[in-house]
């Protein structure tokens, strides 16, 4: 496997040229930063530049590599992520839990794509009962999410093909038990870039 250092410079390779992040930052400060050794900095520009221009499955896993070898547990894990959006396709929502006098979990929860709860996003069984699906989630820009508190999530469908039916604007509820701890609206549905 090759070094961090290379790893970043052949992602910068699949970018266009004159691309660019919403903040400004380019390709050009990317290659500065590697080569004075900014190396999380780069990987991190990296990242915003991909925000605005699709990038391949591959620059995903270089980047995964590079935060692994960089020991930046929760950059692989958002690398990793972003690969399986590449993938499988992307749904955002903005959930809202539910506060512990409604019955709601009782303590914040890591943001980080560990979690996955279940989800009632409209499917039932053959004899018509409530069918959960389960799906990961990732908060966005937060580390966590507690009772009553709302933020923009990111789900990862266990199964992405029972999910396909949702749409902007469809209400889906979140279950750790029952009854439910949270309800999201669903802002954006993206579907596989392979």
């Amino acid at each position: 496997m090759d070094d961090a250092f290379t790893l970043l410079r052949q992602a910068v390779d699949l970018l266009p040229k004159d691309a660019a992040a919403e903040n400004g930052q380019t390709v050009g400060d990317v290659r500065r930063d590697i080569e004075l050794h900014e190396w999380e900095m780069a990987l991190d520009v990296l990242v915003e530049i991909s925000d605005v221009h699709p990038v391949p499955i591959a620059f995903w896993e270089m980047l995964t590599e590079v935060a692994r070898q960089m020991m930046l547990d929760r950059s692989r894990r958002w690398c990793e992520w972003r690969g399986w959006e590449v993938k499988h396709g992307t749904i955002r929502a903005t959930l809202t839990l539910l506060g512990t006098d409604e019955g709601g979990r009782q303590r914040a929860f890591s943001g980080d794509g560990r979690l996955r709860p279940l989800w009632d996003i409209g499917n039932r069984t053959a004899d018509g009962q409530q069918d959960l699906n389960i799906a990961r989630l990732w908060v966005e820009f937060a580390p966590q999410l507690g009772p009553g508190e709302t933020a923009v999530v990111r789900l990862a469908p266990l199964q992405p093909e029972q999910w396909q039916h949702l749409n902007p604007g469809d209400v889906i509820t979140m279950h750790g038990a029952q009854p439910a701890a949270g309800i999201a609206e669903i802002i954006e549905v993206l579907p596989p870039r392979v």
